[in-house]
């Protein structure tokens, strides 16, 4: 029970009954993380239905894009900007850390911010009526399942920090029950196009993951935000050339 709410405590900003913090709880609350995104899909999802009925396409979208960043305090969004500091630095290897850690946003960070935003908001301003709810509700379980799959499969690059304790603790129960719950919700939500993001989401997070653990030496707290941010855009885009080639048959 612990490591479910330790989940929601550190993947949104739900209000939640206190629990005293335990490193083992908390590594291990990653096999939940999937469950976390399935509640902030769902959320989305009659955020959209509620808002058709007021407002055109432009503003159910912004609505969309910003209310997953209100639910989630922006945690990920900030870790995110933090990695492309540090990554597109151009420092060695160190001093990328170091920039990661630092909690001020350099121009990197807030360019990346403002494209990634961007591109999500058209991306769900693009999404045809019938196919929207059901992606709300997958795109948020893969994405955070995604980050499960980085902290279980990848090294950690620093000796210490929050990172650490779910690299420490989760390995391929948490993994496996992840995967349970992403393959569950993404088959019985979107059959055949839920195993095709589902493949997505792996192949990306497997390929950017590998790439940036020889740049660092292994992943941080700020990279599993960075995964969870990117692998939603690879997500919402993948849906287009699914739904282009079934139009066609």
């Amino acid at each position: 029970m612990k490591s479910i709410l330790f989940a929601f405590y550190q993947l949104t900003r739900l209000p939640l009954p206190c629990v005293i913090f335990e490193e083992k709880s908390c590594g291990r609350s990653t096999a939940f993380f999937p469950a976390v995104g399935l509640l902030l899909g769902l959320i989305l999802a009659a955020l959209a239905w509620a808002a058709q009925w007021c407002f055109p396409e432009q503003v159910r979208a912004a609505l969309l894009v910003t209310g997953l960043i209100v639910l989630t305090g922006g945690i990920h969004l900030d870790g995110f900007m933090d990695s492309i500091d540090g990554l597109l630095s151009g420092r060695p290897r160190e001093r990328k850390l170091e920039i990661m850690r630092d909690s001020r946003v350099g121009a990197f960070g807030v360019t990346g911010a403002v494209c990634l935003l961007l591109t999500k908001y058209t991306l769900i301003l693009g999404l045809p009526g019938q196919s929207l709810t059901w992606v709300l509700i997958t795109v948020p379980v893969l994405s955070r399942w995604s980050m499960v799959f980085a902290i279980t499969a990848f090294p950690y690059a620093r000796l210490e920090g929050l990172g650490k304790v779910y690299a420490v603790y989760a390995g391929r129960k948490e993994l496996l029950i992840a995967t349970l719950i992403a393959a569950l919700v993404a088959g019985l939500t979107l059959n055949l196009l839920g195993a095709w993001l589902m493949f997505a989401g792996a192949a990306f997070t497997y390929l950017v993951c590998r790439r940036i653990s020889r740049a660092l030496g292994g992943l941080t707290g700020d990279i599993y935000g960075f995964i969870n941010e990117m692998t939603e855009v690879v997500l919402l885009t993948a849906v287009y050339p699914y739904l282009q080639l079934n139009a066609g048959i």
